[in-house]
């Protein structure tokens, strides 16, 4: 049942909103929806920390600590966008950037990209998983084009055709991977199953395994960011809505990184080596090495911070890649956190940039002294982002650097370098923009900053003090993950 809301919700969230998405009432009815999401996906999520795994619909569909706190996540994240989305689309129409049936396609696409990303995350099967990714891609190629600007087409243009071959790769690896189950549990569905995949994964012909994970690390890896397939994120961020800018690097980046978990899982225990970790490790590596020195030729505020999502989520493959217990547990924690802070940092930037009127962040001056609460928000978030202690952010790259210095020494000194060039790139770029002399005008709507502070109080707690039970649900989804 728990299921059936989880999903069917914003699936008719998105067709109640392809109808009035238009009329004025249209942000509140996209809140309403979203809330109620969150509402079924903490009642799924009770379930499970209750009574374990579930697997219901033949088999179909798959909870466990892993997919269940992604899925929790995604509910609260998408929830708080929606409240923050509520006043910046008015002021975006009240701009004339946004015509009524523009609102229209952002609000249900919105509730649609919403049920992509849960049903990817809840699917047993891989078949569907790849189906409900590329609607993902669908959905959100859409929301970057929404201003139909010559940039914003273009910008949608690299995403749909970048994407889709990397889409088209994990296809093949998906093949691949059926080929490998089909000679030991027959033809049918039941291949496709991850779950009946797992029990025989020992059984699996390692070398077809191997390739299929290469297929599928490039795929789903290209919709995580991972350098060099990465091209397609920072004009996404850039030209898009802020709102999609904050799902797509608080959300988008986890669910296409949960399936590379899933696969390598599967790999692992297929080969019984340490193969698809060394991948990772090093896409992971190289995403955040690459990302770092690419902040600092930056000049478009949100540009910048798409780059730090590409830095970020090459830490969470790196951690996965790592594997054991503590690094394990530090990607966990690192996706929640990184989560919390780069959306609350995008709700912060997008009222900057209505406020000023542009993206440039040589233009964007003084928001401490225009607006305490904008030019707050952006600082507190940008430090919680760069790792400065307590918050959240410092105790996940503690527990990976600390994970590394254990098992791969060598990678120490390149991951503290990357953190110290990005932390200079950032911050020398974020620090004038809060505190210079103000060039800011009012905004015609009261911008939604509670999501901003709700979710930096969060990240500061999770940096001063993990509840048991949340710890325990890690550490949990840590053993599923091995």
């Amino acid at each position: 049942m728990e299921v059936l809301l989880v999903l069917g919700i914003p699936f008719a969230g998105g067709v109640v909103l392809a109808i009035w998405g238009h009329r004025a009432i249209a942000p509140e009815l996209n809140a309403a929806a979203s809330f109620l999401t969150l509402l079924a996906a903490l009642a799924l999520a009770a379930r499970i920390v209750a009574d374990g795994p579930i697997l219901v619909w033949n088999d179909n569909f798959f909870v466990d600590p892993f997919n269940v706190f992604l899925v929790a996540l995604t509910g609260f994240v998408a929830f708080t966008t929606s409240l923050f989305s509520r006043p910046y689309m008015r002021i975006e129409a009240h701009l004339g950037r946004l015509s009524p049936n523009r609102l229209r396609l952002y609000h249900s696409m919105f509730q649609l990209f919403t049920f992509t990303m849960l049903l990817a995350l809840l699917t047993n099967n891989v078949g569907i998983l790849w189906v409900a990714m590329e609607a993902a891609t669908l959905t959100t190629v859409l929301l970057v084009s929404l201003y139909r600007t010559p940039e914003s087409l273009e910008a949608a243009w690299k995403y749909f055709i970048l994407c889709g071959v990397g889409i088209a790769q994990a296809l093949f690896g998906t093949i691949l991977l059926y080929l490998a189950a089909e000679r030991v549990l027959g033809s049918g569905g039941t291949a496709l199953l991850w779950t009946h995949l797992n029990e025989v994964k020992g059984e699996l012909e390692p070398t077809v395994l191997r390739l299929a994970f290469v297929f599928l690390l490039v795929g789903y890896g290209t919709k995580v960011g991972l350098a060099p397939l990465h091209n397609w994120l920072p004009d996404a961020h850039a030209e898009g809505p802020t709102p999609i800018s904050a799902v797509l690097s608080g959300l988008l980046l986890n669910v296409a990184l949960y399936a590379v978990v899933r696969a390598k899982v599967l790999v692992e225990g297929a080969l019984g080596t340490h193969f698809a970790g060394n991948l990772m490790m090093g896409f992971g590596l190289l995403s955040v090495v690459v990302a770092a020195f690419l902040l600092s030729r930056q000049r478009d505020i949100k540009r910048l911070f798409a780059y730090s999502s590409v830095e970020h989520m090459g830490l969470v493959a790196f951690a996965f890649g790592l594997g054991g217990a503590l690094a394990t547990f530090a990607a966990l924690l690192h996706m929640t956190v990184h989560s919390l802070t780069k959306s609350a940092i995008f709700f912060a930037v997008g009222h900057a940039a209505q406020k000023s009127g542009t993206q440039a962040m040589s233009d964007i001056r003084g928001l401490v002294e225009s607006n305490p609460a904008i030019g707050w928000g952006l600082m507190l978030g940008s430090l919680a982002i760069l790792g400065m202690p307590p918050f959240g952010v410092f105790a996940s790259e503690f527990m990976l650097l600390t994970a590394a210095m254990h098992q791969q020494p060598w990678t120490t000194p390149l991951l503290l370098a990357a953190l110290g060039v990005a932390f200079a790139a950032i911050f020398g770029k974020v620090q004038p923009m809060v505190f210079g002399e103000a060039t800011a005008k009012r905004l015609p709507h009261r911008p939604a900053l509670v999501p901003v502070f709700v979710h930096l109080a969060i990240v500061l707690l999770l940096g001063l003090w993990i509840p048991p039970y949340l710890a325990q649900w890690y550490r949990a989804a840590a053993a599923l993950i091995g």
